[in-house]
């Protein structure tokens, strides 16, 4: 296996993007599907940002090259998910523009009862969807399908419950726990046809895999920046509104960034044309632009290459848990089709918890730990090597065949 990896780095296209990221030492970083390396150019693009336009421009630095930075940037991730110009926006979290998105779908739809969704989303999706369904009132029902395995949902299982009764369609594309990858085409043209919306969380796929909304003709759609667009811990998250929805549906947040003409001061809010309605509060420039160098390298890579090394790097993964971890009583807890998996690998273990712990502390590998039994492999095609993916997997044998993870109690201890 060794000399595998070897000869399939020395193969990777993408290899000289590795030396672009921050990597001071050994250490084998799997996480990238929760926080991405930082890129070099980031540092860079801050300390400008900060002795420059912060520290000699000041202020004027608004109206030289702060002021349009959310459309700016949300066109470059625009280019990433596949939308056209205009229709991507950087906001905010990604919580809140899912809040907006979603309550804004329900007031579009008003009449219609149901929200449809499923209980493998990212969590804060679903208490965001309680609220919203809390605030509204008027009957509303949020119905959330369970997965018989918790590793994936079947499309037929959707398009069943999907009804003239029902105002909403929201999933996460890629599962934050299993990795598993829902049919995006197919479940938009299913909603579309009983007249409902969707709103797709594109959180564990952008930066991961080539994405098509305007193709598949997607309402609404949020991701976050900060794992595979290595945007820097808690950067601000995008919204997409396709352009035909932009003048029909309603920010329910009525802040000075989405006022038409804000300088104007006046004190009657009018919503700004396009995208740029679905603003806020003022943006914050400094993590913001933080998010720019990440972006321009994976639009310099290409999306093609990128998920293509993806899943080559995924399978190379399998491969050795099947070698080495699988007689050793672990599971595979994500897709084995590549089709249906995202960029991270999900692996079981009675002793998940305290597995992964020992590998942090012994053996210099950050995977992530996530209820009740997964362990992430979370691969960065930009800078992960199929080295470090075989260094991780004979580490965890290591810790699993040795039970050096004894000395560790299986609670959680802050983040996971």
């Amino acid at each position: 296996m060794g000399n595998q990896a070897q000869r399939l780095d020395e193969l990777d296209p993408l290899a000289e993007f590795r030396s672009k990221f921050v990597i001071s030492d050994e250490t084998v970083y799997l996480d990238g599907n929760s926080l991405g390396r930082m890129p070099l150019a980031s540092r860079t693009r801050i300390e400008q940002l900060l002795q420059r336009e912060w520290g000699e421009r000041l202020v004027r630095s608004w109206g030289e090259s702060w002021i349009d930075l959310p459309q700016r940037l949300g066109d470059k991730v625009g280019r990433l998910i596949g939308a056209v110009p205009g229709e991507t926006v950087m906001a905010d979290s990604t919580s809140v523009n899912f809040f907006k998105l979603a309550t804004s779908a329900l007031r579009a739809k008003s009449g219609r009862m149901k929200v449809v969704t499923e209980a493998t989303n990212f969590p804060s999706d679903l208490y965001l969807l309680q609220g919203c369904v809390d605030l509204l009132g008027g009957g509303l029902e949020i119905v959330r399908l369970e997965s018989h395995d918790g590793v994936h949902l079947p499309v037929e299982q959707i398009e069943a419950e999907l009804d003239e009764n029902t105002a909403l369609l929201t999933l996460s594309h890629t599962a934050f726990k299993s990795g598993f990858v829902h049919d995006m085409k197919r479940l938009t043209e299913a909603a579309h046809a009983v007249g409902a919306l969707v709103l797709w969380d594109l959180s564990h796929s952008v930066g991961a895999m080539p994405l098509s909304l305007s193709d598949y003709d997607v309402d609404l759609a949020v991701g976050c920046s900060y794992k595979y667009l290595n945007g820097g811990p808690g950067a601000p998250a995008f919204l997409y509104v396709r352009r035909d929805l932009q003048e029909l549906l309603a920010n329910p947040i009525w802040g000075w960034f989405g006022q038409k003409n804000a300088f104007d001061f006046g004190l009657d809010y009018q919503p700004a044309d396009g995208v740029g309605r679905f603003l806020a509060g003022t943006p914050p420039i400094i993590s913001m632009a933080a998010i720019e160098p990440g972006v321009d390298l994976l639009l310099d890579a290409g999306m093609e290459q990128v998920r293509a090394k993806s899943i080559a790097q995924t399978e190379f993964l399998i491969e050795l848990w099947s070698k080495y971890l699988e007689p050793l009583d672990v599971s595979l807890n994500s897709p084995l089709s590549a089709q249906n998996r995202g960029s991270h690998v999900s692996l079981g273990h009675a002793e998940a918890l305290r597995i992964d712990r020992a590998l942090i502390e012994q053996k210099h590998v950050i995977p992530d730990f996530r209820r009740p039994d997964n362990i992430r492999f979370g691969v960065a095609p930009l800078y992960n090597s199929y080295h470090e993916l075989e260094v991780a997997v004979l580490a965890m044998a290591d810790v699993i065949k040795s039970r050096s993870y004894e000395e560790y109690p299986d609670t959680l201890s802050g983040v996971t």
